[in-house]
């Protein structure tokens, strides 16, 4: 009886764990979707370095408890599966997003961004967002385009001058 309750015990403090060094967790609901349909997410989500599992819902509400983060428990019922993501704070919210669209029976519940508890329609906006990669490419096209166009009036102005010489 004393195995059972330490294992348990861990298993909460594993969840606990994630959840507070976790910058992305999303918490859906995967009622009726089959095993191939399971592992093709499972896939999608391991490849994005996100860790997918299934818990038991007494054990995330104690893990929930245990870091502040209470609000989340009216979400632990029925099938319930916790997707965490350290590096990436879009890759969670955006492969399940979009494999709910084509998936109905996958449901997402809600979320915790940077340990703030987060709707369903903030997940889902987060998931339109562009990836870290994406965003970081903007930013440079942005910075570089005061220097483009400075060269480019710059050469502008000497092929010009170049033709009133010649």
């Amino acid at each position: 009886m004393r195995a059972v309750i330490e294992k348990k015990s861990q298993i909460v403090e594993e969840i606990a764990t994630k959840l507070q060094e976790s910058q992305s967790t999303i918490v859906v609901d995967y009622r009726g979707l089959d095993v191939s349909e399971v592992t093709e997410l499972r896939k999608q989500l391991r490849e994005a370095g996100v860790d997918f599992k299934v818990y038991k819902n007494t054990m995330a509400r104690r893990a929930t408890e245990k870091v502040g983060l209470t609000e989340l428990d009216a979400q632990l019922t029925g099938p319930t599966a916790i997707a965490f993501s350290n590096e990436d704070v879009v890759a969670p919210a955006r492969i399940l997003n979009k494999f709910a669209k084509d998936h109905d029976a996958l449901e997402i519940k809600a979320g915790v961004i940077e340990g703030r508890i987060v709707s369903l329609e903030e997940v889902k906006a987060l998931a339109e967002l562009p990836s870290r990669e994406g965003l970081l490419s903007m930013l440079l096209s942005v910075l570089q385009a005061p220097i483009r166009n400075f060269a480019l009036a710059t050469k502008a102005v000497a092929d010009q001058k170049e033709e009133q010489g010649a």
